[in-house]
């Protein structure tokens, strides 16, 4: 092989891309655990605010108990989707700031505005329209970090492993549950609810994450992608090497800064250097483009609704629900739903999306998924009482069933891993050429948080009996059940398969009328790899000897000295 370049034996590759063994090294996985832990910030929020909000205390700081049940319900599902409102308007501000500022100034600047909204909502908790104003300047940070995160890990990462590496923001997503999780249940167990400390202890936990990834950005290297949007070039050859701790004249290292840069100009000659306008032109107009927004905007639509978000969610109340009895019981339990969780994302990153593929693996999430809620929509409509009558006691004879309900919804976490959560992240930001991918990624998380905020906005209301207005527990789980199914078959039709590609090749994937991507996109780009365009082939050409050039001039120094 060229060069000297061996062929690293990895389990944990869909292809080998005769990448140097030497790309995989500490910078890589410190910069992708480094900006892996901003998918936390979802985490932390969705596991601590159920908890936060049950506090007797915070209840009565808010003066919860002068509403009635509609009115609770309402109050519930607002605090807890605040951060969702604030996050789609995040989610828009990302692409400006991202395209802009760069991906390490916007991650600062996005933990500062989750560490200021949070710190209003701790120090004003007694005033309901403070706590939605905090809780609404924090989404403003959090809505950020699915835009800021993967981009950044995609666009550095090697492609072989780039869904490995993308879903560490995945995984961090589930660690930032688990810690909430056992957070909150270490609070009740060992604070109880009569001092305010029962909710601002784990609330304290966003401060941290926020803090940590503040930190470590003054550690990392700006992403070579951007700084060749930029113009950076000489810069960008610098920062590819030093994150591949490989010199700068290597044929890997001036090959990949090549393949970027003629993908580059490629879009930037397609495009004539269009304004602003252009580039949503390009997204909408442009037919590749345009199935790839709407693979990106389905993803987001069809993984909210069904349901498994909203598990995460209010799971102390659904495990009380379904037969887990008192306060502690219930976050205990669910804070084993999110070690489950977590364990079932790491694995579904280490061992599933780059060594059987995105879709196989979102396929098998959602088979999953569909099978425990089928089972909890059955178990609630065999019995109706659940959540609709008050103090009802579950007979014995259907104990037996009740423990398979509370074991699905463990499984439906395991699914949910496997499946929509690792991919609504992943493809989106794997899918996009560069010039659009920021503003096309932040459209995307724009509608993931619309829905979320939708979804956790509606779920505690659906989950009220007929007469308050909602659709009782077994017609909600009924409804996640069919979304489920609908994005099953969704995903067979129209997802082709993203994985083993570079992010400068996935235009190949979509030559094909959009009615047969899916279905054969990845045979016929896999055909397409082996004719290259004439321009990129030159600039390659051009680089190879540059390689040469500059591999005998090292080398006649060396010999001088």
């Amino acid at each position: 092989m060229a060069g000297g370049v061996k062929k690293p034996v990895n389990i944990f590759k869909l292809k080998n891309l005769d990448e140097p063994k030497g790309v995989f090294n500490w910078r890589l996985w410190f910069a992708v655990v480094s900006f892996g832990l901003l998918g936390a910030a979802r985490g932390v929020d969705e596991g601590l605010i159920n908890g936060a909000f049950n506090s007797k205390v915070f209840q009565h700081s808010i003066g919860y108990e002068n509403y009635n049940e509609t009115e609770q319900a309402n109050i519930k599902a607002n605090v807890s989707a605040m951060v969702q409102v604030g996050s789609v308007a995040g989610a828009l501000l990302a692409f400006l700031v991202c395209d802009r500022i760069g991906r390490i100034w916007a991650t600062r600047q996005l933990c500062v505005l989750w560490i200021l909204g949070i710190a209003i909502f701790m120090g004003h908790g007694n005033n309901l329209s403070a706590v939605y104003a905090g809780r609404f300047i924090a989404g403003l940070g959090v809505g950020q970090t699915p835009v800021v995160g993967p981009v950044y890990i995609a666009e550095i990462a090697p492609a072989s492993v780039r869904g490995l590496c993308t879903c560490i923001f995945t995984g961090a997503v589930y660690l930032g549950i688990v810690l909430a999780y056992f957070t909150n249940y270490g609070a009740q167990v060992n604070i109880g609810d009569a001092t305010p400390n029962r909710w601002l202890v784990p609330t304290s936990l966003h401060i941290i994450f926020a803090g940590l990834i503040f930190m470590l950005t003054f550690f990392q290297s700006e992403s070579p992608r951007f700084l060749i949007k930029q113009g950076k070039h000489e810069e960008a050859l610098k920062t590819m090497s030093h994150i591949r701790q490989l010199p700068p004249d290597h044929e890997y290292v001036v090959r990949e800064i090549a393949e970027i840069r003629a993908a580059h100009e490629e879009e930037m000659e397609a495009t004539m250097g269009s304004s602003k306008i252009g580039v949503l032109k390009e997204m909408f107009l442009i037919p590749n483009n345009a199935y790839r927004l709407y693979l990106a905007l389905t993803v987001q639509l069809l993984s909210q609704w069904s349901g498994a978000g909203s598990i995460t969610l209010y799971a102390p109340d659904l495990f009380a629900l379904l037969g887990i009895e008192g306060t502690t019981e219930s976050l205990l339990a669910s804070g084993v739903f999110g070690v489950v969780k977590l364990v079932s994302a790491l694995g579904c990153a280490l061992f599933l999306v780059d060594v059987i593929g995105r879709k196989r693996a979102l396929l098998i999430g959602i088979t999953l998924q569909a099978i425990a809620v089928i089972y909890i929509a059955g178990f609630l409509t065999a019995t109706p009482e659940l959540g609709t009558v008050d103090d009802y006691v579950l007979p014995h004879y259907k104990l037996g069933p009740s423990r398979g309900a509370i074991a699905m919804i463990y499984i439906s976490g395991v699914g949910w891993a496997l499946g929509w959560n690792s991919m609504q992240y992943l493809l989106t930001a794997e899918l996009f050429p560069l010039r659009i991918r920021a503003v096309s990624t932040s459209l995307a998380m724009t509608l993931h948080f619309a829905n979320q905020y939708g979804n956790a906005r509606a779920v505690p209301v659906l989950l009220l009996p007929l007469r308050s207005g909602g659709i009782t527990p077994a017609g909600t789980f009924w409804f996640f059940s069919a979304i489920t199914l609908l994005g099953g078959a969704w995903v067979w039709f129209f997802v082709p398969e993203t994985g083993g590609r570079t992010l400068e090749s996935m235009n190949r994937l979509f030559e094909l009328p959009w009615h047969q991507i899916g279905r054969r996109g990845n045979d016929d780009a896999d055909r397409l790899d082996m004719v290259i365009d004439e321009k990129q082939a030159d600039m390659l050409g051009g680089a190879a000897e540059h390689v040469d050039d500059a591999r005998e001039k090292r080398v006649s120094k060396e010999a001088h000295a």
